[in-house]
């Protein structure tokens, strides 16, 4: 064999490679290099979407905890004022049911004061009446002498 023979004949076999390498073999591994590359670009896509709109959700969030917290301030805000007025209430209707007791309390101690005068009256009214009977050493008719003892009793 020839040099020159050997050299064409390598020549036709490596180009009858690079036909059947770039027919057969080489689309299928552009195709995948291509695909590789679309993920890759999908997938930093994503990944930017998804900064924006975690970035975009930690903005509402904070909104509605900004929200949220007003709404906290407010409600706890008119807890303390109801709070505050239904102690007032209570407190006026304390005072005014304790005014009503110590008048109450007043009116029961004058009557009782009333009757025990009342009593005393009498009592002292009996007594003159059995002094005066022994100072007279003669009995005294109460029927009799009423008139007597009513102003007595008044002046007493």
């Amino acid at each position: 064999m020839n040099i020159n023979s050997t050299l064409f004949l390598q020549a036709i076999v490596f180009a009858i490679l690079v036909w059947f390498t770039m027919k057969f073999v080489w689309p299928p591994i552009t195709h995948a290099l291509d695909e590789r590359a679309q993920k890759i670009a999908d997938g930093l896509a994503a990944a930017d979407k998804a900064k924006a709109e975690l970035s975009s959700a930690n903005k509402r969030v904070e909104a509605d905890l900004a929200v949220s917290r007003t709404e906290t301030a407010a409600r706890l805000a008119d807890a303390d004022r109801r709070g505050q007025s239904i102690v007032d209430e209570a407190k006026a209707r304390a005072t005014e049911e304790g005014n009503k007791i110590i008048a109450a309390a007043k009116v029961e101690a004058e009557q009782q004061s009333d009757k025990a005068r009342d009593v005393l009256r009498e009592q002292v009214a009996a007594l003159a009446v059995k002094g005066a009977e022994q100072i007279l050493r003669k009995e005294v008719n109460a029927n009799v002498h009423a008139d007597l003892l009513g102003r007595l009793k008044l002046e007493l």
